[in-house]
Protein backbone atom coordinates (compact mmCIF):
# COMPACT_ATOMS: atom_id res chain seq x y z
CA UNK A 1 0.00 0.00 0.00
CA UNK A 2 0.93 3.65 -0.48
CA UNK A 3 0.59 6.41 2.14
CA UNK A 4 1.88 9.65 1.00
CA UNK A 5 2.07 13.14 2.48
CA UNK A 6 2.80 16.08 0.79
CA UNK A 7 3.82 19.63 1.43
CA UNK A 8 3.44 20.48 -2.17
CA UNK A 9 -0.61 19.47 -1.68
CA UNK A 10 -1.28 21.94 1.17
CA UNK A 11 0.31 24.20 -1.17
CA UNK A 12 -2.00 23.81 -3.91
CA UNK A 13 -4.88 23.82 -1.32
CA UNK A 14 -3.99 27.11 0.23
CA UNK A 15 -3.84 28.47 -3.59
CA UNK A 16 -6.75 26.28 -5.27
CA UNK A 17 -10.06 27.52 -2.38
CA UNK A 18 -13.42 27.40 -4.44
CA UNK A 19 -16.77 26.14 -2.86
CA UNK A 20 -17.03 23.64 -0.18
CA UNK A 21 -18.39 20.47 1.24
CA UNK A 22 -18.97 19.80 4.46
CA UNK A 23 -17.90 18.54 7.64
CA UNK A 24 -20.51 17.61 10.90
CA UNK A 25 -20.34 20.46 13.54
CA UNK A 26 -20.03 17.50 15.87
CA UNK A 27 -16.96 16.54 14.37
CA UNK A 28 -15.81 19.78 16.36
CA UNK A 29 -17.75 20.12 19.13
CA UNK A 30 -14.48 18.97 21.25
CA UNK A 31 -12.42 21.27 23.63
CA UNK A 32 -9.76 21.47 20.46
CA UNK A 33 -8.25 24.76 21.10
CA UNK A 34 -7.25 25.44 17.55
CA UNK A 35 -10.92 25.05 16.32
CA UNK A 36 -12.73 26.50 19.19
CA UNK A 37 -16.02 26.32 17.41
CA UNK A 38 -19.18 26.98 19.85
CA UNK A 39 -22.10 24.91 19.84
CA UNK A 40 -25.34 25.38 17.92
CA UNK A 41 -27.48 28.71 18.74
CA UNK A 42 -30.58 27.62 20.64
CA UNK A 43 -33.42 27.41 18.64
CA UNK A 44 -36.91 27.49 19.01
CA UNK A 45 -37.94 24.95 15.75
CA UNK A 46 -38.91 21.35 16.42
CA UNK A 47 -36.36 20.38 13.68
CA UNK A 48 -33.75 21.76 12.08
CA UNK A 49 -30.49 21.11 9.61
CA UNK A 50 -28.03 23.76 7.89
CA UNK A 51 -25.74 21.76 5.46
CA UNK A 52 -23.52 22.60 2.91
CA UNK A 53 -24.86 22.98 -1.06
CA UNK A 54 -21.94 21.33 -2.55
CA UNK A 55 -22.12 18.39 -0.54
CA UNK A 56 -24.95 17.82 1.45
CA UNK A 57 -22.98 16.90 4.44
CA UNK A 58 -24.48 18.61 7.51
CA UNK A 59 -22.87 21.01 9.54
CA UNK A 60 -25.87 21.04 12.32
CA UNK A 61 -29.14 19.24 13.00
CA UNK A 62 -31.76 17.90 15.34
CA UNK A 63 -34.51 15.88 14.23
CA UNK A 64 -33.91 16.54 11.01
CA UNK A 65 -34.60 12.74 9.47
CA UNK A 66 -38.21 12.78 11.34
CA UNK A 67 -41.44 12.71 9.23
CA UNK A 68 -43.59 15.84 9.31
CA UNK A 69 -46.37 17.85 7.66
CA UNK A 70 -44.26 20.03 4.84
CA UNK A 71 -47.34 22.88 3.98
CA UNK A 72 -45.85 24.93 1.30
CA UNK A 73 -42.60 23.54 1.29
CA UNK A 74 -44.10 21.06 -1.30
CA UNK A 75 -44.21 23.51 -3.49
CA UNK A 76 -40.36 23.67 -3.90
CA UNK A 77 -40.31 19.76 -5.82
CA UNK A 78 -44.18 21.21 -7.50
CA UNK A 79 -41.19 24.00 -8.64
CA UNK A 80 -38.32 21.40 -9.31
CA UNK A 81 -40.87 19.03 -11.86
CA UNK A 82 -41.92 22.30 -13.77
CA UNK A 83 -38.01 23.49 -13.89
CA UNK A 84 -37.42 20.06 -15.32
CA UNK A 85 -40.46 20.20 -17.88
CA UNK A 86 -38.92 23.53 -18.96
CA UNK A 87 -35.73 22.44 -19.11
CA UNK A 88 -36.30 19.04 -21.42
CA UNK A 89 -38.19 21.32 -23.47
CA UNK A 90 -41.64 19.65 -23.10
CA UNK A 91 -42.79 23.22 -22.03
CA UNK A 92 -41.48 26.40 -22.54
CA UNK A 93 -41.68 29.81 -19.86
CA UNK A 94 -43.77 31.77 -22.72
CA UNK A 95 -46.36 28.95 -23.35
CA UNK A 96 -49.53 29.93 -22.44
CA UNK A 97 -51.71 27.91 -19.99
CA UNK A 98 -55.58 27.86 -19.97
CA UNK A 99 -57.29 27.60 -16.48
CA UNK A 100 -59.60 24.90 -15.84
CA UNK A 101 -62.09 24.62 -13.34
CA UNK A 102 -60.47 22.72 -10.65
CA UNK A 103 -57.20 25.56 -10.23
CA UNK A 104 -60.72 28.03 -9.15
CA UNK A 105 -60.46 28.56 -5.53
CA UNK A 106 -64.24 29.30 -5.12
CA UNK A 107 -65.12 26.36 -6.22
CA UNK A 108 -62.78 24.22 -3.89
CA UNK A 109 -63.17 24.53 -0.77
CA UNK A 110 -60.31 22.84 0.52
CA UNK A 111 -58.37 26.27 -0.72
CA UNK A 112 -60.37 28.10 1.55
CA UNK A 113 -58.26 30.89 3.42
CA UNK A 114 -54.71 29.61 1.57
CA UNK A 115 -52.51 31.34 -0.35
CA UNK A 116 -53.61 32.03 -3.89
CA UNK A 117 -52.48 33.61 -6.99
CA UNK A 118 -56.46 34.42 -7.45
CA UNK A 119 -56.97 32.48 -10.82
CA UNK A 120 -60.25 32.05 -12.33
CA UNK A 121 -61.56 29.36 -14.83
CA UNK A 122 -60.71 30.71 -18.62
CA UNK A 123 -57.56 32.86 -17.68
CA UNK A 124 -54.98 32.39 -19.96
CA UNK A 125 -51.61 32.55 -18.23
CA UNK A 126 -47.96 32.00 -19.13
CA UNK A 127 -45.83 29.60 -17.52
CA UNK A 128 -43.34 31.94 -16.23
CA UNK A 129 -46.20 33.44 -14.30
CA UNK A 130 -47.77 30.63 -12.99
CA UNK A 131 -43.99 29.80 -11.68
CA UNK A 132 -44.04 33.25 -10.03
CA UNK A 133 -47.65 32.54 -8.59
CA UNK A 134 -46.09 28.95 -7.21
CA UNK A 135 -42.76 30.48 -5.66
CA UNK A 136 -43.94 33.69 -5.03
CA UNK A 137 -47.46 34.13 -3.95
CA UNK A 138 -47.54 30.30 -2.68
CA UNK A 139 -50.32 30.08 -5.07
CA UNK A 140 -52.47 26.39 -4.05
CA UNK A 141 -54.56 27.25 -7.67
CA UNK A 142 -51.26 28.07 -9.69
CA UNK A 143 -50.00 24.71 -8.82
CA UNK A 144 -53.00 23.09 -10.29
CA UNK A 145 -52.88 24.88 -12.92
CA UNK A 146 -49.20 23.75 -13.95
CA UNK A 147 -49.93 20.11 -12.80
CA UNK A 148 -52.83 19.91 -15.10
CA UNK A 149 -50.85 21.50 -18.12
CA UNK A 150 -47.34 19.21 -17.48
CA UNK A 151 -48.66 16.06 -16.75
CA UNK A 152 -52.55 16.13 -17.57
CA UNK A 153 -53.79 15.92 -13.64
CA UNK A 154 -53.20 16.74 -10.57
CA UNK A 155 -52.14 12.79 -9.73
CA UNK A 156 -49.78 12.08 -12.48
CA UNK A 157 -48.15 15.26 -11.26
CA UNK A 158 -48.09 14.18 -7.80
CA UNK A 159 -46.40 10.63 -9.38
CA UNK A 160 -43.81 12.65 -10.81
CA UNK A 161 -43.14 14.25 -7.86
CA UNK A 162 -42.79 10.92 -5.94
CA UNK A 163 -40.63 9.73 -8.99
CA UNK A 164 -37.94 12.53 -8.26
CA UNK A 165 -38.16 11.76 -4.63
CA UNK A 166 -36.65 8.37 -5.73
CA UNK A 167 -34.65 9.59 -8.01
CA UNK A 168 -32.70 12.38 -5.32
CA UNK A 169 -32.66 9.69 -2.65
CA UNK A 170 -34.83 11.05 -0.36
CA UNK A 171 -35.92 8.52 2.07
CA UNK A 172 -38.27 10.13 4.48
CA UNK A 173 -40.63 12.10 1.67
CA UNK A 174 -44.05 11.28 -0.05
CA UNK A 175 -46.06 13.39 -1.51
CA UNK A 176 -49.83 13.22 -1.74
CA UNK A 177 -50.60 17.05 -3.08
CA UNK A 178 -49.01 19.39 -5.68
CA UNK A 179 -49.66 22.22 -2.65
CA UNK A 180 -49.01 20.93 0.21
CA UNK A 181 -52.17 21.26 2.20
CA UNK A 182 -52.62 19.05 4.87
CA UNK A 183 -53.14 15.19 3.63
CA UNK A 184 -52.72 11.80 5.05
CA UNK A 185 -49.51 10.08 3.78
CA UNK A 186 -47.68 13.40 3.09
CA UNK A 187 -44.62 13.79 4.58
CA UNK A 188 -41.21 14.86 4.53
CA UNK A 189 -38.32 16.09 6.81
CA UNK A 190 -36.00 18.81 7.48
CA UNK A 191 -33.15 17.31 5.77
CA UNK A 192 -34.75 15.84 2.82
CA UNK A 193 -36.21 19.53 1.94
CA UNK A 194 -32.61 20.73 2.34
CA UNK A 195 -31.72 18.17 -0.81
CA UNK A 196 -34.38 19.39 -2.67
CA UNK A 197 -33.25 22.73 -2.16
CA UNK A 198 -30.10 21.99 -3.30
CA UNK A 199 -31.42 20.22 -6.24
CA UNK A 200 -33.40 23.51 -7.17
CA UNK A 201 -30.31 24.80 -7.38
CA UNK A 202 -27.90 22.34 -8.89
CA UNK A 203 -30.27 21.30 -11.57
CA UNK A 204 -32.73 23.64 -12.76
CA UNK A 205 -30.84 27.25 -12.14
CA UNK A 206 -32.89 29.39 -14.20
CA UNK A 207 -36.21 28.29 -12.10
CA UNK A 208 -34.48 28.76 -8.98
CA UNK A 209 -33.75 32.38 -9.50
CA UNK A 210 -37.22 33.22 -9.22
CA UNK A 211 -37.06 33.16 -5.55
CA UNK A 212 -35.06 35.65 -5.25
CA UNK A 213 -37.71 37.81 -6.69
CA UNK A 214 -39.00 40.05 -3.62
CA UNK A 215 -42.34 40.36 -4.92
CA UNK A 216 -45.26 39.88 -7.58
CA UNK A 217 -48.47 41.13 -8.98
CA UNK A 218 -51.21 39.13 -10.89
CA UNK A 219 -54.52 40.92 -12.08
CA UNK A 220 -53.86 44.40 -9.84
CA UNK A 221 -53.10 42.35 -6.79
CA UNK A 222 -49.39 42.53 -5.40
CA UNK A 223 -48.08 40.28 -3.11
CA UNK A 224 -44.46 40.36 -1.23
CA UNK A 225 -42.59 37.19 -1.11
CA UNK A 226 -43.11 35.41 2.34
CA UNK A 227 -39.62 35.10 2.99
CA UNK A 228 -38.49 37.64 5.07
CA UNK A 229 -34.80 36.98 4.94
CA UNK A 230 -34.60 38.30 1.28
CA UNK A 231 -34.77 42.26 3.02
CA UNK A 232 -32.18 41.39 5.72
CA UNK A 233 -29.41 43.15 4.76
CA UNK A 234 -26.62 41.05 6.84
CA UNK A 235 -26.87 37.77 4.78
CA UNK A 236 -26.99 37.34 0.79
CA UNK A 237 -30.15 35.36 0.98
CA UNK A 238 -31.45 34.25 -2.56
CA UNK A 239 -34.33 31.84 -1.78
CA UNK A 240 -35.84 29.32 -0.82
CA UNK A 241 -39.41 28.78 0.61
CA UNK A 242 -41.63 29.24 3.57
CA UNK A 243 -44.61 26.96 4.49
CA UNK A 244 -47.21 26.86 7.15
CA UNK A 245 -50.26 24.44 8.02
CA UNK A 246 -52.16 23.91 11.56
CA UNK A 247 -50.53 20.39 11.14
CA UNK A 248 -46.87 21.53 10.03
CA UNK A 249 -46.59 24.79 12.28
CA UNK A 250 -44.23 27.74 10.37
CA UNK A 251 -41.08 26.01 7.89
CA UNK A 252 -38.53 27.88 6.11
CA UNK A 253 -35.69 26.42 3.52
CA UNK A 254 -33.22 29.35 2.92
CA UNK A 255 -30.09 29.83 0.96
CA UNK A 256 -27.64 32.14 1.32
CA UNK A 257 -23.68 32.83 0.27
CA UNK A 258 -21.07 34.46 1.77
CA UNK A 259 -17.89 34.61 -1.27
CA UNK A 260 -17.94 31.04 -3.02
CA UNK A 261 -19.86 29.27 0.07
CA UNK A 262 -23.15 28.71 -0.08
CA UNK A 263 -25.27 27.00 2.39
CA UNK A 264 -28.75 25.75 2.88
CA UNK A 265 -31.22 25.84 6.02
CA UNK A 266 -33.97 24.38 6.92
CA UNK A 267 -36.37 24.75 10.08
CA UNK A 268 -39.76 23.39 10.57
CA UNK A 269 -42.52 23.53 12.96
CA UNK A 270 -41.30 26.99 14.45
CA UNK A 271 -43.96 28.56 16.66
CA UNK A 272 -44.36 32.01 14.44
CA UNK A 273 -43.65 33.19 10.80
CA UNK A 274 -40.68 35.62 12.96
CA UNK A 275 -39.59 33.24 14.69
CA UNK A 276 -38.68 30.97 11.41
CA UNK A 277 -36.98 33.58 9.79
CA UNK A 278 -34.62 33.86 13.35
CA UNK A 279 -33.85 30.46 13.57
CA UNK A 280 -32.87 29.94 9.91
CA UNK A 281 -30.67 33.50 10.52
CA UNK A 282 -28.90 31.39 13.67
CA UNK A 283 -27.91 28.95 11.35
CA UNK A 284 -26.71 30.73 8.50
CA UNK A 285 -24.86 33.03 10.41
CA UNK A 286 -23.33 30.73 12.90
CA UNK A 287 -22.34 28.14 9.99
CA UNK A 288 -20.70 30.75 7.60
CA UNK A 289 -19.02 32.88 10.85
CA UNK A 290 -17.08 29.20 12.14
CA UNK A 291 -16.74 27.16 8.92
CA UNK A 292 -14.63 28.02 5.37
CA UNK A 293 -15.05 25.96 2.63
CA UNK A 294 -11.83 24.98 0.18
CA UNK A 295 -11.35 23.18 -2.91
CA UNK A 296 -7.52 21.45 -2.53
CA UNK A 297 -8.38 19.44 -6.00
CA UNK A 298 -10.25 19.60 -8.76
CA UNK A 299 -10.36 17.69 -11.73
CA UNK A 300 -7.80 17.51 -14.60
CA UNK A 301 -5.19 18.40 -11.61
CA UNK A 302 -2.70 15.80 -10.69
CA UNK A 303 -2.42 14.90 -7.55
CA UNK A 304 -0.28 11.80 -7.56
CA UNK A 305 1.90 9.79 -10.35
CA UNK A 306 2.60 6.17 -9.61
CA UNK A 307 5.17 3.54 -11.72
CA UNK A 308 3.26 1.54 -14.06
CA UNK A 309 3.76 -1.73 -15.57
CA UNK A 310 2.77 -3.30 -19.05
CA UNK A 311 1.71 0.25 -20.06
CA UNK A 312 2.36 2.10 -23.05
CA UNK A 313 4.14 4.60 -20.64
CA UNK A 314 6.20 4.35 -17.24
CA UNK A 315 3.70 6.71 -15.19
CA UNK A 316 0.42 7.02 -14.67
CA UNK A 317 -1.23 10.46 -13.51
CA UNK A 318 -3.83 9.89 -10.85
CA UNK A 319 -6.30 12.65 -9.60
CA UNK A 320 -9.97 13.24 -9.27
CA UNK A 321 -13.48 12.56 -11.31
CA UNK A 322 -15.02 15.11 -9.10
CA UNK A 323 -13.92 18.81 -7.97
CA UNK A 324 -13.33 17.94 -4.08
CA UNK A 325 -15.09 20.32 -1.92
CA UNK A 326 -14.29 20.41 1.77
CA UNK A 327 -15.60 22.69 5.00
CA UNK A 328 -13.44 23.09 7.82
CA UNK A 329 -12.93 25.14 10.65
CA UNK A 330 -12.09 28.62 9.91
CA UNK A 331 -8.55 29.17 10.01
CA UNK A 332 -7.12 25.45 9.98
CA UNK A 333 -6.59 25.63 5.93
CA UNK A 334 -2.86 25.57 7.22
CA UNK A 335 -3.36 22.10 9.05
CA UNK A 336 -5.05 20.38 5.73
CA UNK A 337 -3.43 17.44 5.06
CA UNK A 338 -3.88 14.84 2.40
CA UNK A 339 -2.77 11.58 2.09
CA UNK A 340 -3.17 8.11 -0.45
CA UNK A 341 -3.72 4.55 -0.46
CA UNK A 342 -3.59 2.52 -3.10
CA UNK A 343 -5.93 -0.72 -3.59
CA UNK A 344 -3.41 -2.82 -5.14
CA UNK A 345 0.41 -2.15 -4.11
CA UNK A 346 1.18 -2.40 -8.10
CA UNK A 347 -0.63 -0.78 -10.89
CA UNK A 348 -1.04 -3.34 -14.22
CA UNK A 349 -2.16 -1.43 -17.49
CA UNK A 350 -4.29 -1.37 -19.07
CA UNK A 351 -6.49 1.40 -16.85
CA UNK A 352 -9.20 3.10 -18.02
CA UNK A 353 -9.62 6.61 -17.49
CA UNK A 354 -11.60 7.65 -13.85
CA UNK A 355 -10.92 4.21 -13.09
CA UNK A 356 -10.62 3.73 -9.08
CA UNK A 357 -7.25 2.78 -7.92
CA UNK A 358 -7.25 3.83 -4.64
CA UNK A 359 -8.49 6.36 -1.70
CA UNK A 360 -7.45 9.82 -1.03
CA UNK A 361 -8.13 10.86 2.74
CA UNK A 362 -7.97 14.22 4.30
CA UNK A 363 -6.85 14.68 7.73
CA UNK A 364 -6.78 16.92 10.24
CA UNK A 365 -5.36 16.89 13.66
CA UNK A 366 -4.45 12.91 12.81
CA UNK A 367 -7.82 12.49 12.25
CA UNK A 368 -9.60 11.86 9.09
CA UNK A 369 -12.47 14.36 7.93
CA UNK A 370 -13.19 13.34 4.08
CA UNK A 371 -12.09 10.49 1.86
CA UNK A 372 -12.28 11.20 -1.64
CA UNK A 373 -11.63 8.15 -4.57
CA UNK A 374 -8.53 8.14 -6.25
CA UNK A 375 -8.88 7.75 -10.11
CA UNK A 376 -6.77 7.47 -13.43
CA UNK A 377 -6.55 10.60 -15.10
CA UNK A 378 -6.43 9.45 -18.74
CA UNK A 379 -6.61 6.11 -19.86
CA UNK A 380 -3.17 3.65 -20.37
CA UNK A 381 -2.89 1.21 -22.85
CA UNK A 382 -1.39 -1.94 -22.95
CA UNK A 383 2.75 -1.92 -23.56
CA UNK A 384 3.93 -3.66 -27.04
CA UNK A 385 5.10 -7.03 -26.81
CA UNK A 386 8.82 -6.42 -26.10
CA UNK A 387 7.98 -3.53 -23.74
CA UNK A 388 6.05 -5.98 -22.09
CA UNK A 389 8.53 -8.53 -21.65
CA UNK A 390 11.05 -5.90 -20.09
CA UNK A 391 8.55 -5.20 -17.60
CA UNK A 392 8.20 -8.46 -17.19
CA UNK A 393 11.77 -9.36 -15.93
CA UNK A 394 12.17 -5.78 -14.09
CA UNK A 395 9.12 -6.86 -11.79
CA UNK A 396 10.03 -10.09 -11.49
CA UNK A 397 13.82 -8.98 -10.11
CA UNK A 398 11.90 -5.81 -8.23
CA UNK A 399 9.73 -8.76 -6.56
CA UNK A 400 13.13 -11.15 -5.32
CA UNK A 401 15.14 -7.89 -4.11
CA UNK A 402 11.78 -5.58 -3.36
Amino acid sequence: MKYIVTSRFIKRATLGIALAASISASAYADDNFKTMIPGVPELDSEAYILIDYNSGKVLAEKDADVRRDPASLTKMMTSYVIGQAIKSGKIKPDDIVTVGKDAWATGNPVFKGSSLMFLKPGDQVSVAMLSRGINLQSGNDACVAMADYVAGSQDAFVSLMNQYVQSLGLKNTHFQTVHGLDANGQYSSAHDMALIGQALIRDVPDEYAIYKEKDFTYNNIHQPNRNGLLWDKSLNVDGIKTGHTSGAGYNLVASATEGNMRLISAVMGSPTSKGRETDSKKLLTWGFRFFETVSPLQVGKEFASEPIWYGDTDKVQLGVDKNVYLTIPRGRLKDLKASYVLDNTELHAPLAKNQVVGTINFQLDGKTIEQRPLVVMQEVKEGGFFSRMIDYIRLMFHHWFG
